[in-house]
């Protein structure tokens, strides 16, 4: 489904406006997992309910793998998103999951987005002491 939109301002939240029958003809409520296209460049994201309004993030990476930039109308591709939503675990963290029978199973009950965090967590770090320590307090944090 294609429509035409403004990249919002950073306030209160950069984005792209997306029209209610656009969300509606989606037809899995008010923040719908989406495909979105935007000059050739996609990403997965949900459409997010804010103020009154229906908006789809834009990450400073993706306007700019877009090529877009504030203020600027631009022509949106829209998709329902039905496949799974899949956090791949770097394997020393998933090694120290599958160690930990209580934080394996608080992981595996997290949602798409709690998961990636803790991933990101533990691949960000740049040394390998830091990943370690990263990945000890994932565990801790998810045995509570």
């Amino acid at each position: 489904m294609k429509f035409l939109s403004h990249v919002e301002p950073p306030e209160p939240m950069r984005g792209l406006l997306v029209p209610p029958e656009v969300v509606e003809a989606l037809g899995e409520g008010s923040r719908p997992p989406v495909t979105i296209t935007l000059n050739g460049h996609s990403w997965r994201s949900r459409v997010a309910f804010l103020r009154g309004r229906h908006l789809i993030g834009l990450s400073h990476a993706n306007r700019r793998a877009a090529g877009v930039e504030i203020g600027e109308e631009v022509e949106v591709e829209l998709e329902l998103d039905t496949e799974p939503r899949v956090v791949v675990e770097p394997e020393d963290f998933a090694r120290a999951l599958d160690d930990d029978p209580a934080a394996r199973a608080a992981y595996d009950h997290l949602t798409y987005s709690r998961k990636r965090e803790h991933v990101r967590a533990v691949e960000s770090a740049k040394m390998p002491e830091t990943r370690r320590r990263r990945i000890e307090k994932a565990i801790a944090t998810l045995r509570g």
